[in-house]
């Protein structure tokens, strides 16, 4: 089964949720951005943020998080449905990211994917391109990331002999 047959175009897919601690904020910002707004909560209160906040790329690596776990579940859910599940293979890349909103300690972030798009790419191997609206959105439903987001699907083993 394809991507898009089993998920078409404008379903919006409620990929999960996560909430900010601050104590996560903290410790991917000391490894990954370690600005002050995102790692000493009192330094942080002087920056336009006015209060601890989480980096833009701990926003994102949660969507990439949220996104792997429900495609797991859904392998699992297909496979026991006796469906063959789409190969999901590796993203070629991102456009328009967005930042929109601080995530600040105790948001709730609850990250979609719209899938738009496909089509088949020809070459040494063909594969079929998808192309997803990707958001997170606030427990107030304030969207707080959006980027447009490709990913790779390998066609099933009988057609791709084709």
């Amino acid at each position: 089964m394809k991507m898009l047959d089993l998920y078409p175009a404008g379903t919006r897919l409620e990929l999960g949720s996560v909430t900010f601690t601050a104590e996560d904020i903290i410790r991917f910002a000391e490894k990954f951005d370690p600005q002050p707004f995102h790692v000493d909560a009192e330094a942080a209160k002087a920056y336009v943020f006015g209060a601890l906040c989480a980096s833009g790329w701990h926003t994102c690596a949660n969507w990439m998080k949220s996104f792997i776990g429900f495609i797991g579940r859904e392998i699992e859910r297909l496979d026991a449905e006796g469906m063959e599940p789409p190969r999901i293979g590796p993203s070629p890349g991102f456009a328009e990211l967005q930042w929109l909103k601080p995530v600040y300690v105790g948001d709730t972030i609850t990250y979609f994917m719209t899938p738009l798009e496909s089509r088949t790419v020809q070459g040494r191997n063909r594969y079929i391109l998808n192309s997803a609206l990707s958001e997170g959105v606030n427990q107030h439903g304030e969207t707080v990331l959006r980027f447009k987001s490709n990913l790779i699907e390998f066609f099933p083993d009988e057609e791709q002999a084709q």
